[in-house]
């Protein structure tokens, strides 16, 4: 508890030292005299923000220290341990200092420290009640956490709202998951029609420069025929042919070559272009023959370029790039059927936590049940005694569709202060005065169980 407060150079307080003792400290004085300057300095001491407004005109710096009796709560003895600050002998010594240019300090029994952690030590010492923070009990988050505490079910609450919290995750994850798999099928569904346009044309290399000149031939039968057989006879079909005049020549030669051996060699030469001249009028004879026009190879050898010019604008420029994109497509499509998104796992997790969250939020809710009807009691009990003789109050649960991350229930609190009338909503049946009234109760109830030694009740007459 506290036992000890000084400030001194804080708004208009030059040096106050206050000792306090045991049960009900009451602090008292007209308006304006000072008494919510101290529970400011208080509220400073256990980690409320700073300000160098607050340091008095003219002074450096303000200060506020104050001096805690731990001997019965040993939930902060250790929690000031495990912050890593000494423990003396049951003694805790907080110091806060704010300097008139801005910059503040703090300290935990001799020891620097961050006002965080004065703060975290600050919410197990000191509940304070200020003027006008009966507004908050208006509100959905502050009734149920109000019902948390008193019910012993605050560990419950959060444990449940990070169950929610990791749940939502998980949820997303799969959402992702399954928005992923979803493109990954769109486009292997693309690619697996890229394939199949590419593969059932059933292109092979260089057939595009084959089919081009195939039907460069056949568009020219006429004139190719007309030419071969012009040829062949010039070299061998007709009379006095280039075959028939190199024979002759041949004859003359050997009959030179019988006066003079050295002419053999071009006997030879003679004979060998001889053979060469027959055997090309024969082809050429024979190709003459063979060519014969087919408008219907034609058409086909058309459509299949036609074919393999739609195919080269849309993977080429030529059929080697086309033959290769389907090399890439097939790759690619290999690999988006070997991913694995391992959706079963997941869906597996989500199951597994949904399971977790329902029991956690099932025993949150018989927690707040039982703790709703207790809290009912203790209230109603000190209702009189806020000069409410007939007033009575009401906790109402009212069941969620979907369970979220505060449980499976709504927490109300509901009063009626008039005999004859239903309980309603705080906010519509109760007056200012008569709503710091129902926190006082509040307050008081709480005050046996959340082991916070010190209540400070700022105009706790209004």
């Amino acid at each position: 508890m506290l036992i000890e407060l000084r400030v001194r150079d804080y708004a208009v307080i030059d040096d106050l030292s206050l000792e306090l003792k045991p049960g009900l400290n009451v602090l008292s004085g007209e308006t304006g005299a000072g008494k919510s300057l101290i529970v400011g300095a208080l509220s400073l001491l256990v980690g409320e923000r700073a300000s160098s407004q607050t340091v008095r005109k003219g002074a450096k710096k303000a200060l506020v220290e104050g001096a805690f009796d731990l001997s019965n709560l040993p939930e902060v003895s250790s929690r000031l341990e495990e912050l890593g600050f000494p423990n003396e002998d049951g003694l805790l010594l907080l110091r806060r200092e704010v300097a008139a240019e801005g910059r503040n300090r703090a300290w935990v029994n001799g020891s620097p420290a961050t006002a965080s952690a004065v703060g975290a030590l600050g919410a197990s010492l000191v509940d304070i009640h200020g003027q006008h923070e009966h507004q908050s009990l208006l509100a959905p988050k502050a009734q149920r956490d109000i019902l948390d505490v008193y019910a012993g079910a605050a560990d419950t609450a959060r444990a449940v709202g990070r169950l929610f919290a990791r749940l939502s995750e998980k949820r997303a994850e799969l959402q992702e998951r399954e928005a992923r798999l979803a493109e990954l099928e769109t486009r292997a569904d693309f690619l697996r029609f890229q394939l199949s346009e590419i593969e059932e044309a059933k292109l092979h290399e260089g057939e595009d420069a084959a089919l081009e000149a195939e039907a460069k031939r056949l568009d020219h039968v006429e004139e190719l025929a007309k030419g071969a057989r012009d040829l062949h006879d010039t070299l061998y079909g007709g009379e006095d042919s280039l075959t028939d005049r190199v024979a002759s020549l041949r004859g003359l030669l050997e009959s030179l070559s019988k006066l003079d051996p050295a002419l053999s060699g071009t006997v030879v030469t003679l004979e060998e272009a001889y053979h060469l001249l027959t055997d090309s009028g024969q082809k050429l004879g024979a190709y003459a023959a063979d060519l014969e026009y087919d408008p219907a190879r034609l058409e086909e050898i058309r459509s299949r370029l036609d074919r393999i010019f739609r195919l080269e604008r849309k993977y080429g420029p030529g059929l080697e790039e086309v033959l290769a994109s389907g090399r890439r497509i097939r790759g690619e499509l290999d690999e988006l059927d070997g991913a694995s998104l391992d959706l079963g796992g997941k869906k597996k997790e989500i199951i597994e936590l949904e399971e977790g969250f329902r029991e956690g939020w099932g025993s949150l809710s018989q927690l707040r049940a039982e703790g709703a009807e207790r809290l009912e009691a203790a209230v109603a009990g000190l209702l009189p005694e806020m000069g409410m003789e007939k007033g009575t109050f009401r906790v109402e649960l009212t069941p969620l569709e979907e369970p979220g991350s505060f449980g499976g229930e709504r927490v109300d609190f509901l009063v009626s202060l008039n005999p004859g009338f239903d309980p309603g909503p705080l906010s519509q049946i109760a007056s200012g005065g008569e709503l710091s009234r129902v926190m006082l109760a509040l307050k008081s109830v709480l005050a046996e169980v959340d082991r916070i030694p010190s209540l400070i009740f700022d105009e706790i007459d209004a």
